[in-house]
């Protein structure tokens, strides 16, 4: 296995609450992984961590992406080097379009590789493509980002801006919480159009339903801020009939 990233012995806090307490995970090259459990078991303070917000503090342990130190790396580090959050709860960002504002996460990614900025004629094109595919109204492009966006409107924006930005590794943080069905299935579209042998996906959750639509190639059952099983298809299944106090 090609693996894109490994976490050993992770234990990160917030204040002087611990609540990751020895994580280990591997994912692969081209892997989907689910990592699911009860509120509170730590699912969102591991992608906190791996995206680097500074609230969280790695008392313990080692993340290597692509086979380097990640916990080194600013969070814009991690974003130009292929890392996408799609957060549960998307925030508005007053006074700046959503073409504004991915034309600079766009350029300013391209600037970190090395690449020449995009042409304003291609950047058009590619926005309108990814428009389409999301069902996103061309007329949002003007919009402000998530500004009056009802939630399934946000949620399908994070899904534009994974498919315009087209990471290496999409870290999915509940992105399903509240949705309806066809944007669920717009989600999960996106997710799965976006899966290639070279791109890899953590899509955390404490529902199995979106897992109905992208077949995860590894579930992992995080609870007290321990992964405490790995395995397949089965534990999606389990927990749906016995739910997380069986573990």
């Amino acid at each position: 296995m090609d693996t894109l990233l490994e976490i050993r012995n992770l234990h990160a806090r917030i204040g002087e609450k611990e609540i990751l307490k020895g994580i280990d995970l591997t994912v692969g090259r081209g892997e989907i992984h689910a990592v699911m459990g009860p509120n509170g078991a730590g699912k969102s303070t591991l992608n906190a961590v791996l995206t680097g917000r500074p609230d969280y503090e790695v008392t313990e342990g080692t993340v290597l992406y692509d086979g380097k130190d990640l916990l080194a790396m600013s969070p814009e580090e991690r974003s130009c080097a292929g890392l996408f959050l799609s957060f549960q709860y998307p925030v508005e960002i007053p006074g700046v379009t959503i073409t504004a504002f991915m034309k600079a996460a766009i350029q300013a990614r391209r600037k970190a590789q090395g690449l020449e900025e995009m042409k304003t004629a291609d950047f058009l094109k590619l926005l309108k493509q990814k428009m389409a595919f999301v069902q996103m109204k061309p007329e949002f492009s003007k919009r402000e980002v998530n500004v009056g966006f009802s939630g399934g409107e946000k949620k399908r924006n994070e899904i534009f801006q994974m498919a315009m930005l087209d990471p290496v590794l999409s870290i999915l943080d509940e992105t399903d919480s509240g949705l309806d069905v066809d944007a669920l299935k717009i989600v999960a579209d996106g997710v799965k159009a976006l899966h290639t042998p070279e791109k890899s996906a953590i899509i955390i959750t404490h529902y199995q339903k979106l897992l109905e639509y992208v077949a995860p190639d590894v579930v992992h059952v995080l609870k007290d801020g321990r992964i405490v099983r790995t395995g397949g298809r089965e534990l999606i299944d389990a927990i749906e009939k016995d739910g997380f106090d069986q573990f």
